[in-house]
């Protein structure tokens, strides 16, 4: 089964999650190719529609596997491969995109939604659906002993380190929250933050290995990738309730949830600083079924049951 994964392509890069999520799909005996969408707007996306046709006639895959809704839209503009669209939130953050990516889902075969909020907030529905979240490659998270770790990235003894799950410059990802609650707390001027941007994944890593704490006081997500990974090197984790938080996080202790108010914020920083060990989190990873390798497997079937309907 030949599938042909269909993406945003900018910045000369797939997010990591799509490759990722698609070559262990070779596991499973799928040949893969991709169509990376190089544009921004609809313009932009309308430029790529000859060479998708091209790609098509090329490599005549059995599927078509867009990522994004926007990206669903664009696959579906020819009616010989059947299409299927992963959702992964940012569908529904803007009117326009959200009709867009909805008209676009009613013609693709199925949809795969990686958390029920964005079933529900898509105008609409399709109904042959199924919610799978993206996973991670738990062989990408090694975990290095908390002390080595700190060791290693030269972190000071008397200090508690945070690690943001984002950029400190985007305002989804809530930094200004963060900053807020560190200042209410007692002991401030040892707590340093830290951000993810312009890390490679080892350093990211690491870093959820030497820190005490994995902070995401995000306004809005999907399936947040940096959460799973954060879970998988056992790094304590504060979040708000949003998307499928919650339900990832689980009762493992040593994660806590918190609302969106600076002083319950702290209070459950304090609460984690106290914790003052790692977590058995990487664990519920695999009960979750969050692997790529688990992912791969559940999106065969789709496959096969798409191909049967054709």
């Amino acid at each position: 089964m030949r599938i042909l994964i269909v993406a945003s392509y900018n910045a000369g890069k797939f997010n990591s999650f799509v490759t990722e999520q698609a070559e262990k799909l070779k596991n499973e005996g799928c040949e893969v190719e991709y169509f990376g969408i190089v544009g921004q707007g609809i313009k932009g996306y309308i430029s790529n529609r000859k060479a998708y046709i091209q790609k098509i006639r090329e490599c005549k895959p059995d599927i078509v596997h867009a990522h994004g809704g926007l990206s669903g839209l664009f696959a579906v503009l020819q009616n010989k491969v059947p299409v299927v669209i992963t959702f992964h939130n940012g569908e529904i953050l803007l009117p326009w995109v959200n009709l867009l990516s909805s008209i676009g889902a009613t013609r693709a075969k199925f949809v795969v939604y990686v958390a029920e909020h964005i079933r529900q907030l898509s105008y609409y529905k399709h109904n042959h659906y199924t919610f799978i979240p993206c996973g991670i490659n738990l062989s990408d998270c090694n975990i290095t002993p908390y002390e080595e770790a700190r060791k290693a990235l030269g972190f000071e003894d008397t200090k508690k380190y945070i690690l943001f799950g984002g950029a400190f410059d985007n305002l989804r990802k809530n930094y200004p929250l963060l900053k807020e609650a560190v200042s209410l707390l007692p002991d401030k001027d040892n707590v340093v933050c830290l951000e993810m941007k312009g890390l490679s994944r080892e350093e990211c890593t690491l870093r959820m290995c030497a820190c005490d704490l994995f902070a995401l006081p995000t306004k809005s997500e999907g399936s947040p990738q940096a959460l799973k990974e954060a879970m998988a090197c056992n790094c304590p984790i504060v979040a708000t309730d949003v998307a499928d938080i919650k339900h990832l996080l689980g009762d493992v202790e040593g994660h806590y949830i918190c609302k969106f108010d600076a002083q319950d914020l702290a209070n459950q920083i304090t609460k984690a600083f106290k914790f003052g060990k790692r977590t058995n989190a990487r664990e519920r990873i695999t009960e979750l079924g969050l692997t790529n390798e688990l992912v791969a497997k559940k999106l065969v079937p789709i496959y096969k049951e798409v191909l049967k309907q054709k």
